[in-house]
């Protein structure tokens, strides 16, 4: 990997952050037990050192946080998977935009992201959390700003983009630099416009009728 770097911060905030790097590098990773065992699905979680807590899992990596640097989140690569120096460059080229994370830096196998609170359109729709018509806007004007810095949004979903404070964010980038043209954002866009009624926005949809819609729209689009 080349040399460990800042992304969107100086040189000066090294000194407030390294605490926070010794943390990663000397507690979390050793420690810290994820592996990739199916391409396709989440990463399997089978150990977290205290007091980091998982905020989620991806295809490729895991992201835990820390509860003494509540303003940073830590997202750790499964070991094997590639994709880390990608990210990095995706979260270069966005810059700082209110919709997007921020890398503040990367190092051996893990970035250093700013936090973003929320909570992702999938479970919005599996608490019945109305999802308002400004939060699809919202993500719409993020993909196209992304596309303006010769990025190509791939892999925009329920579980990749949250609603906070009533707006829409985008959480996970890692996918921004493949070649190949997703459909996925446009897809759920005409989900939200054909079935996602106002009698039905408060109505709690049960995880595994969702899981089994993402299952049966994965083999369809195969």
């Amino acid at each position: 990997m080349a040399d460990n770097h800042w992304t969107t911060v100086g040189e000066d905030a090294w000194d407030e952050r390294y605490p926070f790097i010794a943390q990663i590098e000397r507690r979390l990773l050793p420690e810290l037990h994820i592996k990739s065992e199916q391409p396709h699905d989440p990463i399997a979680v089978y150990r977290v050192p205290v007091p980091w807590r998982l905020m989620g899992a991806g295809n490729y990596a895991a992201v835990v946080a820390h509860p003494d640097f509540p303003e940073v989140v830590v997202k750790v690569y499964a070991p094997g998977r590639p994709g880390l120096e990608e990210e990095a460059e995706v979260y270069r080229r966005l810059g700082r935009h209110p919709a997007y994370s921020e890398c503040l830096y990367y190092g051996d196998g893990y970035l250093m992201l700013r936090r973003l609170n929320g909570i992702t359109l999938y479970d919005c729709i599996r608490k019945g959390i109305p999802i308002s018509r400004q939060v699809i806007d919202d993500i719409d004007e993020a993909l196209a700003y992304a596309v303006s810095k010769g990025l190509r949004p791939h892999d925009v979903h329920g579980k990749n983009v949250m609603m906070r404070d009533g707006r829409g964010v985008v959480v996970d980038v890692s996918d921004f630099l493949k070649p190949e043209p997703c459909g996925m954002w446009d897809d759920l866009k005409k989900a939200y416009d054909r079935f996602y009624l106002p009698p039905l926005r408060c109505v709690p949809v049960p995880g595994f009728v969702l899981n089994a819609v993402r299952k049966g729209y994965r083999l369809l689009k195969r």
